[in-house]
């Protein structure tokens, strides 16, 4: 994947923010820090670089003059159409051969990982912060 996106012209970061508005449609660059759990500040790095690209642009907001919304250009959607088609040629070359039996265990399975690594990851920042001065 970080070969296709590199042949696009795209770094992963660009790349994960053109996939959330994919998904969410025109947002404040508010929502997509928070979607992209990255600052503020790094959000506008990156929608400059897009809009510079050509791939998105700042539209006002319909009810708040003060916010900006990121919207896809349509060249931006065509490629996030073509990212989408390439995760779902991913998705089925990876689980077509598995039986639907056989998936269905496999996904209750890795759903019990993320749970226990979300954990994981959860108690290692409250031990973090209690640590901190």
């Amino acid at each position: 994947m970080t070969q296709a996106i590199a042949a696009l012209g795209l770094t992963p970061s660009r790349t994960h923010l053109l996939w959330e508005l994919g998904q969410r449609g025109p947002v404040t660059q508010q929502v997509l820090a928070t979607a992209l759990k990255i600052t503020p500040r790094a959000v506008t790095g990156l929608v400059d670089a897009l809009v510079g690209s050509g791939l998105v642009t700042r539209e006002p907001h319909p009810t708040d003059r003060r916010a900006t919304l990121v919207t896809l250009t349509s060249r931006a959607e065509a490629l996030v159409s073509q990212l989408k088609r390439g995760h779902e040629a991913l998705a089925r070359s990876l689980f077509a051969p598995m039986a639907r039996t056989e998936f269905d265990s496999f996904a209750r399975g890795l759903d019990g990982v993320i749970v226990r690594l979300r954990t994981h990851l959860a108690a290692t920042a409250l031990e973090s912060q209690r640590a901190k001065p």
